[in-house]
């Protein structure tokens, strides 16, 4: 959202963003980046708001959103005291209830949807049939049985489903925000127009508020000056590689795995003989308020014995990676992603072929449409669910790695450059992204 806001009041001066932000109730500060130069945007901090331990399980999420509108409301008006005027209200995808804060005072509304236009129009097609009572997730899950979605290409069976929408607990909450996001005047979506053509096209019907593709909005601000220790480290490691030639596993901040998973993923390293760099995150402590995995103090204790000895001159692993800057290393050949839109954008946005193995939310769509409709990655699970519980066997994953820094992949891999191209020249002056943020900020305007 801040790089959104940057290139809003980069592109017209007439306007400024101020950012409403909400702590979550595990988390120490609001915030944990570096609040923009800019003085046309500013950070406003919530209160702390509480949940009610008596709401049911499902709801404390939206529970804990909507009880913030008042604050919404208030920051709104106080901001348009002086002579500004209040042009609109860009919301998050799980803010849509604020549409009646925007309402109240004569505001138009927008969502800013941080995942792909083909997840969107999936959604908006699983609410229509959820409200007719013709969605049911527990038949389909973990099913052969197809779903034909008129917005996408392939038939989905149902083991391929995103976990989002087959977890009964919170389809109705989803449900309500997809159902909300109705009313909005317009939807920004985190994409461009040449990698979901046919989903961008689908929503341009007229039965949908007016799209707006405003991405791949992903942070590049890879200054060398910026580099923590840790950060030079494995630079200086990836340096010492040839090019194309090292596979960088990454899963995101939000997912661990377990011992006997961790140990077949190395197991499949090793066996596979490729050089490699591994992202491996601690889990969060059973019984502790803890959320996100943390760093090992020593990553020796999660790996099989001698496992770091044996693959000392062909890999290495690491806690927490700055993606970003290690896909843009030119010895970087593949990446073993979970496929989270943002790992998604930017794995084409530097050209590097994926092996697919999503894990939650959205992200078995997102393997559905990297492996089947652009044909830009390999797969080593698409139906692979974390919370299951199951474990992909080493021969799987060194099967997927293999494929994906083989020759046999050359024209996936082909696939992925020609597309890296036109990432880029949907967001250069005249591109198609550049162009419908321009129409995003003249409707904001008028």
């Amino acid at each position: 959202m801040l790089e959104l806001a940057e290139q809003l009041v980069k592109r017209d001066p007439r306007l400024t963003v101020t950012f409403c932000l909400m702590k979550m109730p595990f988390q120490q500060t609001s915030h944990d980046f570096k609040p923009s130069a800019s003085a046309s945007i500013q950070f406003v901090d919530h209160e702390p708001t509480t949940i009610d331990p008596d709401i049911p399980r499902s709801d404390p999420f939206s529970y804990f959103i909507d009880g913030h509108a008042p604050q919404i409301k208030d920051i709104a008006s106080n901001n348009t005291a002086s002579s500004r005027r209040l042009a609109g209200f860009v919301l998050d995808m799980f803010c849509s209830s604020f549409i009646d804060v925007a309402n109240e005072l004569g505001a138009p509304s927008y969502v800013f949807y941080t995942c792909g236009a083909t997840f969107l129009a999936f959604m908006l097609h699983v609410q229509s049939l959820f409200d007719r009572g013709e969605f049911d997730p527990a038949e389909l899950k973990d099913s052969d049985a197809e779903l034909a979605v008129p917005d996408i290409l392939s038939l989905i069976p149902g083991k391929l489903l995103p976990s989002a929408v087959v977890q009964p607990d919170g389809l109705p909450n989803l449900m309500r925000q997809t159902r909300r996001m109705r009313e909005a005047r317009g939807i920004l979506v985190n994409t461009f127009h040449d990698f979901e053509s046919h989903a961008i096209s689908s929503l341009a019907t007229g039965q949908t508020p007016p799209l707006y593709t405003v991405g791949p909005i992903i942070d590049l601000k890879l200054k060398k000056g910026d580099r923590t220790a840790g950060e030079k480290e494995v630079v200086d490691w990836l340096d010492r590689q040839p090019d194309s030639s090292v596979v960088f596993l990454c899963f995101g901040s939000m997912v661990s795995f377990g011992e006997e998973q961790v140990k077949e993923i190395a197991n499949a390293l090793e066996v596979s003989g490729q050089r490699f760099l591994w992202s491996l995150r601690k889990p969060p402590q059973k019984g502790k308020a803890e959320f996100f995995p943390s760093e090992y103090d020593d990553v020796k204790e999660a790996l099989p014995d001698g496992f770091l000895d044996r693959t000392a001159g062909l890999g290495k692993v690491i806690g927490w990676a700055s993606q970003t800057r290690i896909l843009a290393h030119p010895s970087v050949g593949g990446i073993v992603s979970h496929c989270g839109w943002n790992s998604t954008l930017e794995s084409t946005w530097f050209g590097v072929p994926v092996a697919t193995w999503p894990m939650r939310a959205e992200q078995q769509l997102n393997a559905v449409t990297l492996v089947r409709e652009l044909e830009v990655a390999v797969e080593i699970r698409m139906s692979y669910r974390l919370l299951s519980g199951e474990v992909v066997p080493a021969e799987e994953i060194e099967r997927g790695i293999r494929f994906l820094m083989s020759t046999e992949n050359k024209g996936r891999r082909k696939k992925a450059k020609e597309m890296s191209d036109k990432c880029r020249k949907a967001v250069e002056d005249g591109g198609s992204s550049y162009r419908s943020i321009g129409r995003f900020i003249e409707d904001v305007i008028n």
